[in-house]
């Protein structure tokens, strides 16, 4: 099974209007509620692909009970390792200007986390890592949650010899990087943050000098760039897809993950094919197969 980790989940809410326009009343044509947080995300993407998928984190209140709930519901081949907590989930939203196909998201701080729901945490990651044949380590962390937990729980995936996948920001991603992960995922922006480049080709090489094995880098609707012990590729889609990009990063680690044993070419090419057919979806952590299948063999991979 492939283990992901959300340690601040959220219950997501996406509200579809003609056109949004500030200081103004909005009909909502459509509303859907769905389980989100990146590792989330990424697991109900591994197990549309086929992948037994198993989901860890905290998870508390009415809204926490609401998210476990659409989890079982909606998320066949997804297993609820949850960690019940006694504050509440947060929740996020996101409104579709169907207009222009332009998001605009509004996420919540998370809830407060103890320090001893997050040694109970750790006992369960570890326990968890025992059947895991990957690990991937997603999102922002909730309040109460040491700024070095992804470093901690990157080392606790090596010393058992857990492939690790980092996708995360700022001071975590910068602590966590030093943890040497098999391979970190920023977005454009979040390695630009890390490295003081703008350049994603040149900011990639820097992060992983930083400690990461490998980069796979999102660069929204121009693809992907990866520098690797095998190389360094460019991935660009055939044409620019419009929707709702919220979870297309996480597909794309979703699709990292499922192709593992692959060559990186192949690789990123499911991811950024993946990504893609992420954004043509209603709702994150959800893609449109079609769409994917007619992509894939489209993108278009070269050396960098």
């Amino acid at each position: 099974m492939i283990l992901t980790v959300t340690l601040n989940a959220a219950l997501d809410l996406t509200y579809r209007v003609p056109r949004l326009l500030p200081h103004t009343e909005h009909r909502v044509d459509r509303s859907a509620e769905r389980p989100g947080g990146k590792g989330l995300n990424v697991a109900r993407v591994l197990a549309a692909l086929g992948h037994d998928a198993v989901v860890t984190g905290f998870a508390g209140g009415p809204t926490g009970e609401t998210l476990r709930r659409l989890l079982a519901e909606t998320a066949p081949g997804v297993t609820d390792a949850l960690a019940s907590i006694s504050g509440t989930t947060r929740r996020t939203v996101a409104v579709v200007d169907e207009s222009t196909g332009d998001t605009t998201q509004l996420n919540e701080a998370g809830p407060e986390v103890t320090q001893e729901e997050w040694v109970a945490f750790e006992d369960r990651y570890v326990r968890l890592l025992a059947g895991a044949e990957a690990v991937a380590l997603c999102g922002s962390l909730p309040p109460g949650v040491p700024v070095g937990a992804y470093a901690h729980l990157v080392r606790q995936a090596r010393a058992r010899q857990v492939p690790v996948v980092l996708d995360t920001s700022g001071e975590p991603l910068r602590r966590g990087i030093a943890a040497r992960p098999d391979l970190v995922k920023p977005n454009a922006a979040e390695l630009a943050a890390l490295t003081g480049s703008t350049a994603p080709l040149e900011a990639a090489r820097d992060a992983r000098r930083r400690g990461a094995h490998a980069v796979a880098a999102s660069l929204g609707s121009e693809g992907m760039v990866a520098v690797t012990p095998d190389g360094t590729w460019r991935a660009t889609p055939p044409r620019p897809v419009r929707g709702n990009p919220t979870g297309a990063g996480d597909a794309a680690v979703a699709a990292l993950l499922a192709a593992w044993h692959l060559p990186w070419p192949d690789r990123l090419a499911r991811a950024v094919a993946l990504s893609a057919a992420t954004v043509n979806a209603p709702v994150a952590g959800e893609f449109d197969a079609a769409l994917y299948e007619e992509l894939l063999p489209k993108v278009r991979v070269t050396v960098a």
